[in-house]
C-alpha cells in the first residue's frame, strides 16, 4: 500500500509530498517494521510522477518481493542543487563543470529536518522499529546519505549511495568523514557506473570521487560494499538494474 501526504518542510518554506510504502501484511498484523528513508520521492515507486523520465518502479518490486519494510520516500523540489547539496561547490565540482557555482546549500538542515521532524512523525504514525532507520539516495542523494549516517550514526545504521555526486561538496565530505565518528552498526553500500556522462574524462573523475570516499569510510565503517556498474549510466534505467543489490543490502540477503 503507498500512503501520499503532504508535509510542510521549513528549510524549504513549502509543502512537499512525503509517500509512504507499507508492507502488505501491515494491515493484517501488529508487527513493527525497519524504515527506508529515501530521496527524490517522485522517482522511487511509479513513473506517473516523475521527474526526468522514469522511476525505479519500486512500488510494483516491494509488492513481488513482500519485503517487510516501510519506505519513506521524500519528493525533492524545483531547486534540487540547492536542497541536496551540503556546502557550497568545491574545487573539484568547478574543474568538473567549468563552473564556480554559488549555491545556497540547506543538505545539512534538510537532514536535520528527517531527523527532527519527520522521523518522529513517522514513528508516531505508523508501527515502526525506532532504533532501526536506514537511508538511500541516487546521485546528490548518495552525498546526503552518506552525510546523515556520518552525523547521526545511532540514527540511521545502513546507507545506499547509487552513482553519488560525491564531487559537488568532494573535499568538505571527506573532511567531514575523516572527523566522524560511525558505530559497529554503520554499514554502505555504494556503486559507480563507468559511463555516468559519456565524456571519459569526467567519467574517470565521477569514479575517482567515489573510490575515494570509499576508501574513506571503508576504514570507518563496519561493512562497506563498493560496486563498479560496467557500462553503467547516470540515468534511471540504469539506477533499475542495481535494485536488487540494492534491497539485498536492506534485507541482509546477501
Amino acid at each position: 500500500m503507498l500512503v501520499k501526504i503532504k508535509y510542510w518542510i521549513p528549510v524549504f518554506q513549502e509543502e512537499r509530498m512525503i509517500r509512504v510504502y507499507l508492507p502488505h501484511e501491515y494491515a493484517h498484523t501488529d508487527r513493527s517494521y525497519p524504515v527506508l528513508y529515501m530521496h527524490d520521492g517522485q522517482n522511487v515507486f511509479e513513473d506517473q510522477d516523475v521527474v526526468g523520465g522514469s522511476s525505479l518502479r519500486l512500488l510494483n518490486y516491494l509488492e513481488q518481493k513482500k519485503f517487510q519494510l516501510i519506505v519513506v520516500a521524500i519528493d525533492s523540489g524545483a531547486k534540487r542543487m540547492e536542497e541536496y547539496c551540503l556546502w557550497r561547490h568545491g574545487q573539484l565540482s568547478e574543474e568538473l563543470t567549468g563552473k564556480s557555482e554559488i549555491v545556497k546549500a540547506k543538505g545539512r538542515e534538510y537532514i536535520a529536518y528527517i531527523v527532527k521532524d519527520l522521523k518522529p512523525a513517522i514513528d508516531a504514525t505508523y508501527r515502526t522499529l525506532r532504533n532501526t532507520n536506514y537511508m538511500a539516495g541516487i546521485s546528490l542523494g548518495g552525498l546526503l546519505t552518506t552525510y546523515a549516517l556520518c552525523h547521526y550514526p545511532t540514527v540511521f545504521s545502513k546507507g545506499a549511495c547509487i552513482s553519488s555526486a560525491f564531487f559537488r561538496n568532494q573535499e568538505e565530505l571527506e573532511g567531514f568523514i575523516l572527523e566522524s565518528e560511525l558505530t559497529d552498526r554503520s554499514c554502505f553500500y555504494l556503486d559507480c557506473g563507468d559511463k555516468e556522462s559519456g565524456d571519459e574524462r569526467i567519467d574517470k573523475a565521477f569514479l575517482n570521487s567515489n573510490d575515494r570516499i570509499y576508501q574513506l569510510l571503508e576504514e570507518k565503517a563496519s561493512c562497506v560494499q563498493f560496486h563498479l556498474i560496467k557500462d553503467g549510466e547516470h540515468n534511471y534505467k540504469s539506477f533499475r538494474t542495481r535494485t536488487d543489490d540494492l534491497m539485498s543490502f536492506f534485507m541482509n540477503e546477501r
